[in-house]
């Protein structure tokens, strides 16, 4: 092992070619390295006391922000916890990587490197306690930490090595809210709880946001152990300490959603003043307002401990010799959620959101096992069908608009979407044509929908088969923001994307054509051949835009065939399909029992099985009059 704490210690360099390898020596390290220390939690957005919010219970992290800086624009780049964290893990965007659908398994390209090697490289002893969930099979917690378990600590390293340590609880995460805790012994009162313009007052919502303020309590009371054994240890003046939570929530609309509430994060960093020349801002217990978000943790590591921060990453470094210029805007993405298809990103810039929803003819609050697990969210939406809705609560159980646009200064919670306002048109130009560029700089995977990127990529990394020039993807794009716009004059351009050559393109244009509704019968001969194409996405979303247009036989028998598709996402995206379109006929129902028997074990970690599963709950069918085993 090679350290890095004294100079009279050789270095590691790093040549740049596509990666950096081992190579001779460079000249003389500082004479110290700083410890750092990421102590990260669960599912919370800044609620915070040092975040304005006077609700909260949170004296340890109030005081850390004082000692420390409080960065109020810092974002996950994912609303939810595995794209998120292969995002940091990589410094590469998960929706880049190809590793943007929660979860998967997807291989990680080799050009792609964890931040850990570095680390490890230039002398630092690396610890994860315990949380890895990087949303592939490609990294190998045992091979990039020194320690990854329970017991990984600082504490283990050899005397004088700089120590990287992560320690997670997940004390706040969705989970907490599963279990009610009676209200008498809630330390704050439901009855005095905050609830935000878009959620109901239900007994339920009151109780769960209540409940949740709880859980932030705990979570604090464990950061102040873990910064009280820092102490302890005698280390607080030479360890950097970063505090973030890894997305937003929990509550529905949050976690999972590219809005504020479930990508803004809180984020505070504690630099000693011997490592005066990292700070951001002035002093201690200033309010740093630059955008930051999950893709720059990686380089600003690298930038902290003087490595060389390789050209596959994707972020901005915001400390350290390496620090860039502040960016314009920060970048988000939403993929599959479980057993949910979606699609959308998302910009943000110091005042503006903007989000472009790729799958607009979904509604948001689409049916998920695990979030219907918390009682606020049944209670919502029965709230919606009792009619005890207003316009603003019922909005999340209606089909998206293409584009939305926020005022966050003006509309913090973003109920009130600018779009469609003359007065801010310039402002949507703007943000559009930055998402635009974002999606075309990194290679966006997620143009290709996923059964689709399955079969053609096979084992090969699908960071490696966007860079091999197998797809030209800038018309791929250009499809999909002009089919998911729903202008009925483009109607023959969607014809002609249904015949190209291209299956991400047909997939596009027949989603433009779904998007259409009845503006699309004269397309429904080009639909009906679309039934035959050889990507079981094209033929899912053109049977459901002919089952729409009247066309239910043929729709239905695509749908069946797709069923019996090898790949477990085609039938899950089919599965969707039957569910949104309502259709329960017994042959529909003897295709979906057929699948499910078909599967090789009822494995709930299988999202076509759980998609399955919940239409059976649905149809409020008896899984044993059909030879059905759920037992989870």
């Amino acid at each position: 092992m090679i350290f890095k704490t004294f100079s009279s210690y050789a270095l590691l360099c790093f040549v740049t070619i596509s990666t950096f390898t081992l190579s001779g020596c460079q000249e003389k390290a500082p004479e110290e390295l700083p410890n750092i220390l990421w102590l990260t939690s669960e599912d919370n957005s800044p609620l915070l006391g040092c975040y304005g919010d006077e609700f909260a219970t949170t004296p340890n992290l109030d005081e850390l922000a004082s000692e420390g800086f409080l960065y109020t624009h810092a974002y996950a780049n994912a609303p939810v916890c595995a794209p998120a964290r292969n995002t940091i893990i990589t410094g590469v965007y998960a929706n880049s990587g190809g590793n943007q659908h929660m979860r998967s398994t997807y291989p990680k390209s080799e050009t792609v490197r964890t931040y850990p090697e570095f680390l490890r490289n230039a002398g630092y002893y690396c610890t994860n306690n315990t949380k890895t969930d990087y949303n592939t099979e490609s990294i190998d917690p045992k091979q990039i930490w020194d320690e990854c378990s329970r017991d990984a600590h600082y504490k283990n390293r050899a005397p004088g090595q700089p120590f990287f340590a992560v320690f997670n609880t997940n004390i706040s995460h969705e989970s907490c809210l599963h279990d009610s805790i009676p209200d008498e012994q809630l330390r704050h009162s439901p009855d005095e709880v905050f609830i935000p313009p878009h959620h109901p007052a239900t007994p339920a919502m009151k109780h769960d946001w209540a409940q949740y303020y709880d859980k932030i309590e705990d979570l604090d009371t464990q950061v102040g152990k873990w910064l009280q054994e820092l102490e302890d240890a005698g280390l607080s003046e030479n360890t950097i300490v970063f505090y973030y939570g890894d997305h937003g929530g929990v509550l529905a609309r949050s976690k999972r959603f590219v809005y504020e509430t479930g990508t803004r994060v809180p984020f505070i960093v504690r630099i000693p003043e011997k490592y005066k020349h990292l700070f951001p801002a002035g002093k201690s217990g200033s309010k740093v307002d630059r955008l930051i978000s999950f893709v720059d943790l990686a380089p600003t590591l690298l930038s902290i401990a003087g490595i060389p921060i390789p050209e596959f990453m994707q972020g901005n470094a915001f400390l350290g010799e390496q620090k860039s210029a502040d960016p314009e805007y920060v970048y988000m993405f939403r993929g599959r959620m479980d057993e949910r298809y979606d699609m959308c990103r998302a910009v943000r810039d110091q005042k503006y959101r903007y989000i472009r929803n790729y799958m607009p003819y979904r509604i948001y609050g689409q049916h998920l096992e695990y979030l219907w697990r918390a009682p606020s969210v049944g209670s919502w939406e029965q709230a919606y069908l009792n009619g005890d809705c207003n316009e603003t609560q019922s909005i999340f159980w209606n089909t998206k608009p293409a584009e939305e646009l926020y005022d966050t200064e003006n509309d913090p919670w973003e109920v009130n979407n600018l779009a469609g306002d003359p007065a801010y048109k310039d402002v949507l130009i703007r943000m559009r044509a930055a998402n635009h560029e974002w999606v075309s700089r990194i290679e966006d995977t997620g143009f290709i929908p996923e059964a689709d990127r399955i079969d053609r990529t096979g084992e090969m990394p699908v960071y490696d088969y966007m860079r091999s020039g197998q797809i030209d993807l800038e018309p791929v794009i250009d499809a999909a923001e002009t089919a998911t716009l729903g202008n009925p004059e483009n109607l023959k351009t969607l014809q002609s994307f249904l015949k190209n050559d291209e299956s991400a393109i047909r997939y596009w244009g027949a989603t433009g054509l779904l998007i259409l509704g009845e503006n699309a019968t004269p397309a429904k001969n080009d639909l009906l051949a679309a039934l035959n194409d050889e990507s079981a996405n094209v033929v899912t979303v053109a049977a459901e835009a002919l089952y729409n247009l009247g066309e239910k036989e043929p729709a239905k028998k695509a749908l069946l065939s797709v069923l019996e598709n090898p790949n477990g996402f085609a039938r899950c995206h089919a599965l969707n399909t039957i569910d949104c379109i309502g259709e329960k006929s017994p042959e529909i129902v003897e295709g979906v029992v057929n699948m499910i028997k078909g599967l090789p074990e009822m494995d709930r970690s299988r999202y076509d099985l759980r998609a399955a599963k919940w239409l059976i709950d649905k149809w409020n069918l008896a899984p044993e009059d059909f030879g059905l085993n759920f037992s989870w």
